[in-house]
């Protein structure tokens, strides 16, 4: 019989054992062993069966149980330390609050999926788990962050597999009142809640509800509220769900609906209202589009609101491909704007010229939503060195005129956050070499440059940790593959060989990630009896752990899924490859650590950052990866192997397939087991021990997610806060009304003429020439622009590269053409090929880089002797 409502039935703790609900309502448990092992010591039987969530424990709890523990003292004692030390990680001055005056008082950083816990599944992949490793490194230092984010009803999707090995989705429906979470609530009690006005004067509403998370408040929006028609309760159903006006829908309840729940939560609760806005992809960008029309609401006009919007918003970009970003029909867009919908103060057609293509190679009828993150941010970041560089030349037709190099987005390496990724038993060695807090400073706060300590650690003991995590993930994968064979019809009776899968003492493979083609799930397949030779060799034989999941609408994913698990099936190797269906976070954990190398092998630029690499790196698992994202910034022969790459313009896509996985099988046979199984006088695989120390000491401080945040403080957050302040409404005013008049009175600015001391076409280095250049400004002023000489070498079509900027300075006034001379000097500090141009630029204080206006000015034709080369 089905039920026709459900309750949700709390316990009530007995008095002394009332710290236990604070402690679980506090996502810290998720990374705090002495939290997480205080609630197993409850009911460890339970603690397993709730799968490590204290919520679901301490609703399932007898209550003799917990009358015996409000008599027992020692558990008692164990509680309060626990409880005290929250309350200390909680109130406490931290890293933030030991820095110079001058830090934003406050930051909101949006993200449609965040990654905590598996307790709390909101999350599809790396987005939502690097947005859950920001929150809580923040948290560890101190960072005043508010995060908003929806509440999924299904979340993301649970996956088995079909006797075939066919992927199917299950979506199980998440009761938030069952989660870690609490209702906003106003005053007088009622659920706090935003509103959006709907075309046709509907409305959507969606109340808030807050996870704790360390010291972050993470705010939820959930649709799935009475006053909704079933459409509008259906728009946070789950995670990355339908297309079309749903995804819209989504987007602006995220960015719209979240500005007003973060402005609902700082007058509930007297927190600092933020100064700088982050938005984690370009899924919330509309968060722009609310705070200009606060600022228009309090009577600023479009233009400056927008400047002051942009001041004090940082915007993320994770995708290095146009197919990733969400794009919308304008006319979709434009129904749900303006006078009988959202926002009607703002001129729809301004709303959607801040998202359209208007470059060359764009598609004129889409709403791009990265485009218009970026048009709405003052500041913009890739997430690893080499996708800074793959974003910028994605989107540089934003600033025409500019190399790609000089296109304003920067780069902030992705971190992890290491007490939730690495095992217990490595933290305990890490605790035992320097001490506890030290230890947790070292994961948290980071800011040193190696972890030389991890030398101290004698080899049998690096070795034995190896083998014990091993081990442990051989346990974990027999469970699982157990449990997932029944999933697909099997009986007990099938499975006896289950026992003999995988060996704790057999070097081995992980690979889990999300399965889009690029990742290329399959390339370990390429040459099938090739692999077989490496899972069944004699001496030296590798065992391999794959997981993860297909998009649901991603058929060719699922394809790749099927052609993995088919394989995996073969009873010839199923003892040595295996596939894990439903890899999450609770899977990860276990995963990291238990490998021996971790395996990435994506189509080179795609991979925007790759962070299951550093999370393997953190428990001395060594790197297999091609050279992309943030392995192409840190890799060295010390601590890993690089996949040679195919990635020429003329390789056909299947030989490069060929030759890179050729070159993978190449490092296993040749390189990679040989050091495995080679052994030293006592006995121990000398070399790969050393590499295991390498991959601690010089990449464990680098991968940490407190590094990547405390870049974020420095380089992003601090700079915008600045320029928030900085541009008051007067400030913004001015601001606009000077970009509206450089823009127009820009087709007046010209470079009429150069010339340069040089007298021959070679010079001997550290030669200084001197440059004067005649230019037009029309209705500008000097102090409007900057002109600039940039140099440097060039090559066979002169192009200069690695260039150096260097400002010239008017002299005198100007001609009887109305023209102004400038000059300055030209250092010839390389040999070879050297050549120099000069353009014209706009210049304001309160720009953030030269090329932000996407203006520039360049000599056009012959406008002086030997102009633009000046040694070959």
């Amino acid at each position: 019989m089905k039920a026709i409502r459900r309750f949700t039935v709390r316990p009530v703790l007995p008095e002394p054992l009332r710290p236990l609900s604070d402690l679980a309502r506090n996502l810290r448990w998720s990374w705090h062993a002495e939290t997480r092992d205080l609630f197993q010591s409850v009911d460890p039987e339970r603690w397993a069966a709730a799968e490590g969530d204290p919520v679901r424990l301490l609703g399932s709890v007898r209550p003799a149980r917990l009358a015996q523990l409000a008599g027992d003292r020692r558990f008692l004692r164990r509680l309060t330390a626990v409880a005290d030390d929250l309350d200390d990680y909680l109130t406490g001055e931290r890293w933030y609050q030991a820095q110079a005056d001058g830090l934003p008082a406050a930051v909101a950083y949006f993200s449609p999926e965040f990654g905590i816990t598996a307790a709390l599944p909101q999350y599809s992949g790396g987005l939502g788990i690097l947005a859950g490793d920001h929150l809580k490194a923040a948290s560890d230092l101190g960072v005043p962050l508010i995060g908003v984010g929806l509440l999924y009803r299904h979340g993301y999707f649970r996956q088995t597999l079909s006797r075939d090995g066919w992927q199917q989705e299950h979506y199980p429906v998440l009761d938030p009142n069952e989660l870690p979470l609490t209702r906003l609530k106003e005053p007088d009690g009622t659920p706090a809640q935003v509103s959006l006005a709907l075309p046709g004067g509907k409305a959507l509403l969606a109340r808030i509800w807050l996870a704790q998370v360390g010291r972050v408040p993470l705010l939820l929006l959930d649709s799935d509220v009475e006053e909704n028609d079933l459409g509008e309760r259906g728009v946070t159903d789950r995670l990355y769900g339908g297309g079309g006006e749903h995804r819209l829908l989504q987007e602006m309840l995220l960015g719209i609906g979240g500005v007003r729940a973060v402005r609902t939560y700082c007058r509930l609760t007297g927190q600092p209202e933020p100064e700088v806005f982050h938005t984690n992809e370009g899924h919330a960008g509309f968060l722009g589009l609310e705070r200009i029309a606060e600022l228009s609401a309090g009577g600023l006009d479009f233009d400056s609101a927008l400047e002051s919007v942009r001041g004090g918003t940082v915007f993320t970009t994770h995708t290095p491909v146009p197919a990733g970003i969400d794009r919308f029909d304008r006319e979709l867009v434009g129904r749900h704007f303006g006078p009988d919908a959202e926002l009607p103060g703002i001129d729809v057609q301004r709303i959607l010229a801040l998202g359209m293509e208007t470059y060359p190679g764009g598609e004129a009828n889409l709403f791009n939503m990265a485009v218009m993150g970026l048009r709405l941010a003052q500041r913009a970041n890739g997430v690893s060195l080499l996708h800074g560089q793959v974003s910028r030349e994605m989107f540089a037709g934003l600033w025409p005129g500019f190399d790609a190099e000089e296109v304003p987005i920067t780069s902030v390496t992705n971190g992890v956050h290491a007490p939730t990724w690495m095992a217990p038993e490595v933290l305990r060695l890490g605790a035992r070499e320097v001490g506890a807090q030290r230890a947790e400073d070292a994961l948290t706060v980071g800011g040193s440059e190696r972890w030389d300590s991890v030398a101290e650690i004698p080899d049998e003991e690096v070795w034995e940790l190896r083998r014990t995590l091993r081990e442990q993930l051989v346990l974990e994968v027999r469970d699982r593959l157990r449990a997932s064979w029944r999933q697909r019809g099997a009986g007990n009776a099938e499975l006896g060989w289950i026992e003999g899968v995988l060996d704790p003492d057999v070097l081995t493979i992980g690979f889990a990630r999300r399965v889009p083609s690029y990742k290329r799930l399959t390339l370990m397949l390429r040459d099938r009896d090739r692999l077989m030779e490496l899972l069944l060799h004699p001496e030296r034989p590798v065992q391999i752990v794959v997981a993860g999941k297909a998009h649901p609408a991603d058929d060719g994913g699922k394809r790749l899924v099927q052609e993995l698990v088919r394989f995996a099936d073969d009873p010839r190797v199923r003892h040595r490859i295996v596939f894990l269906p439903d890899y999450g976070m609770a899977m990860a954990q276990k995963l990291y650590p238990g490998c021996d190398i971790w395996l990435n092998n994506p189509l080179r630029p795609l991979e925007a950052c790759g962070t299951s690499g550093m999370k393997a790196a953190l428990n001395g698992c060594l790197n297999l990866s091609v050279l992309d994202g943030w392995w192409d910034e840190w890799f060295q022969p010390d601590f890993g192997w690089a996949i040679p790459t195919a990635d020429g313009a003329g390789t056909d896509p299947d030989r490069r397939d060929d030759i890179e996985a050729a070159a993978l099988y190449d490092l296993l046979e040749q390189r990679i087991t040989p050091r495995f199984y080679e052994r030293g006088r006592a006995g121990l695989p000398d070399r790969w021990i050393q590499m295991v120390r390498q991959t601690l000491t010089l990449l464990g401080p680098k991968v940490l997610a407190g590094r990547m945040v405390r870049e974020y403080v420095d380089r992003l957050y601090a700079p915008a806060a600045q320029a928030h302040r900085a541009l008051t409404p007067d400030t913004a005013r001015v601001l606009a009304e000077w970009k509206t008049r450089v823009r127009a009175a820009w087709p007046g600015v010209s470079v009429d003429h150069v010339e340069t001391t040089a007298t021959t076409a070679t010079a001997e280095l550290g030669t200084t020439v001197s440059l004067r250049v005649r230019v037009a400004l029309g209705e500008l002023s000097p102090d409007d622009v900057e002109v600039q000489a940039v140099s440097g070498r060039v090559d066979a079509e002169d192009h200069i590269t690695d260039a150096t900027v260097v400002p010239l300075k008017p002299t005198g006034a100007p001609d009887l053409e109305g023209r102004l001379l400038y000059e300055g000097p030209l250092s010839l500090d390389r040999t070879g090929p050297y050549g120099y141009t000069v353009r014209i630029l706009p210049a304001h204080r309160l720009l953030a880089s030269t090329a932000e206006m996407g203006l520039v000015a360049v000599p056009v034709g012959d406008v002086g002797e030997g102009v633009g080369v000046l040694l070959r």
